[in-house]
C-alpha cells in the first residue's frame, strides 16, 4: 500500500474558472469546497483567482495574462503550491508548473490525497492505491521529470514518492495485481452480505460532512469515527439496529461529492453495492448548507448512475440546530422574499411537500426530533418486512 504521513501545513493559491457552463455563483460554491477539501487535506488557502473563459485554455488552463498575475502572487507572498478546481490534463499540469515554478494539485488530486490520509482497512488502502495509480500512469513523465520539486505534503502521499523503477510498465502491472485484489475482496464482502441472511438493510448515503456517521453512532449506539471533515468515514461500516422488535442492518457509506474523480467512483464499487443491495436508502441532507439542494442533486445524479435512484427513500434533512435564515423586517415591502429568508417552516411547504419520498427533519447531533426519525424509519422497515415475512410472529402483536 502507498506510505502516508501527515500533511505539513503549507500555504496554497486557488483556481477556477467562470464559463458558460459554470457560472460565477457556480465558480464560488465550487471554491468554497475546494477551500475545505484544502484544509482538510492539511493546507491553508490564502487566496483565489478566477477568470472568465469560453473554455479552458488546453495548454495552460488559464490565460497567459492570469497565469501571471498568478505568478507574481506567489513569488511575492511565497507560496508553494496551487490548486485547480477542474482535472487538468498531463500537458497542462506540465506547462503550468514550468510557468509558475511550484507544486501544482488540481481537484482530483486533492481528493485522492485525503482519501489516501484516511483509508484504514486493506480493502480501503488498495481501493484509494487503485485509484491512484490511474490517476498518475499517464502523469508520470511529468512526475518523475519533476521529481526534484517535490517536498513532499498535499498530494504527495503515495505512488509519487516510489523509485524511478516505477515506470509504466510496472505502474499497469500494479493495477493489474489491485483489481485482481479487489476482486476476490468484493468476493469476500458479496459472501459476507448474503452470510447477514434477509434481514432488511437500510444504507446512509448523502453528501460528504453531513452527519451520516453522528446518525449512525446515535441509531445503532455504536462508535463510528465521525468528524467535520470532508471524507471523514471511507469504510463501510455495517451494524445491526433494533428499533422496537424489529432488526435490521444499517450501513454508513463514503460520502460522494461534486466532481467525484470517475476513479474513485469505480474503485468504491464495493462500498456502491452495499447501497446497491439495500432495501431503503436514509439519504441524509445538511439543511443548514447554503448549497444543499445542489447537493442532493449530485447525490441523486450518482445513485441514479448504479440503478439505485428509485429505492425507497427517506430524506433526512438534518443539522436543522445549525440552520439559520435571513429575515426580512414586517415594514420592509422592497425586498423580495428568496430562499436566504426561508425558514424551516417555509421549506417544507416548497418541493419537499411535494415529494414522493418521505422527509423528515433532525438533528443527530442534538436528537432533535431523533424518536419521530425512529418512528418514520420503522413504518418503512416495516413494510420491506411484511412483504419478506408474510407470516412472521411480530405482525400479531401491537405496538
Amino acid at each position: 500500500m502507498i506510505e502516508t504521513r501527515e500533511a505539513i501545513s503549507e500555504k496554497a493559491v486557488l483556481i477556477g474558472i467562470i464559463t458558460q457552463n459554470q457560472n460565477e455563483k457556480q465558480s464560488k460554491e465550487y471554491l468554497d469546497e475546494l477551500d475545505f477539501l484544502t484544509l482538510t487535506a492539511g493546507g491553508v488557502p490564502v487566496k483565489r483567482f478566477t477568470q472568465k473563459l469560453e473554455k479552458p485554455n488546453p495548454k495552460t488552463f488559464l490565460g497567459t495574462g492570469k497565469l501571471e498575475e498568478v505568478k507574481a502572487y506567489i513569488e511575492s507572498h511565497n507560496i508553494g503550491t496551487a490548486i485547480f478546481d477542474d482535472e487538468l490534463s498531463p500537458a497542462q499540469i506540465r506547462n503550468i508548473e514550468n510557468f509558475l515554478d511550484c507544486k501544482i494539485l488540481d481537484r482530483t488530486n486533492l481528493i485522492l490525497d485525503i482519501f489516501a490520509s484516511r483509508a484504514q482497512t486493506s480493502s480501503a488502502k488498495a481501493q484509494v492505491e487503485l485509484a491512484q495509480y490511474q490517476y498518475l500512469l499517464p502523469r508520470l513523465t511529468r512526475l518523475w521529470t519533476h521529481l526534484d520539486k517535490q517536498k513532499g505534503g498535499i498530494g504527495m502521499r503515495g505512488p509519487g514518492e516510489t523509485e524511478i523503477e516505477t515506470d509504466r510498465r510496472i505502474i499497469r502491472d500494479k493495477i493489474t495485481l489491485l483489481k485482481k485484489k479487489l476482486i476476490t475482496i468484493d468476493k469476500q464482502m458479496a459472501v459476507q452480505r448474503k452470510n447477514r441472511g434477509k434481514m432488511v438493510r437500510v444504507a446512509l448515503v448523502g453528501y460528504t460532512n453531513v452527519g451520516k456517521s453522528t446518525l449512525m453512532n446515535v441509531i445503532s449506539k455504536s462508535d463510528v469515527f465521525a468528524e467535520n471533515k470532508l471524507f471523514a468515514t471511507l469504510d463501510t461500516t455495517v451494524r445491526k439496529v433494533v428499533i422496537k422488535n424489529i432488526p435490521f442492518l444499517m450501513t454508513d457509506t463514503v460520502g460522494f461529492i461534486r466532481k467525484l474523480p470517475t476513479q474513485l467512483v469505480e474503485s468504491f464499487k464495493s462500498t456502491l453495492d452495499e447501497v446497491r443491495e439495500a432495501d431503503l436508502l436514509l439519504h441524509v441532507v445538511d439543511i443548514s448548507h447554503p448549497n444543499f439542494e445542489d447537493h442532493i442533486a449530485s447525490v441523486n445524479k450518482i445513485l441514479d448512475e448504479i440503478d439505485s435512484a428509485n429505492k425507497p427513500t427517506v430524506m433526512v434533512f438534518n443539522k436543522i440546530d445549525a440552520y439559520t435564515h435571513e429575515t426580512i423586517d414586517e415594514d420592509d415591502i422592497v425586498t423580495e422574499k428568496t430562499k436566504a429568508h426561508y425558514t424551516l417552516a417555509d421549506w417544507e411547504k416548497t418541493w419537499m411537500n411535494d415529494l414522493e419520498k418521505e422527509n423528515i427533519f433532525i438533528s443527530a447531533l442534538n436528537k432533535d426530533n431523533l424518536e419521530n426519525f425512529k418512528e418514520k424509519t420503522y413504518d418503512e422497515v416495516k413494510k420491506i418486512h411484511i412483504q419478506r415475512f408474510p407470516y412472521s410472529d411480530f405482525l400479531y402483536q401491537e405496538y
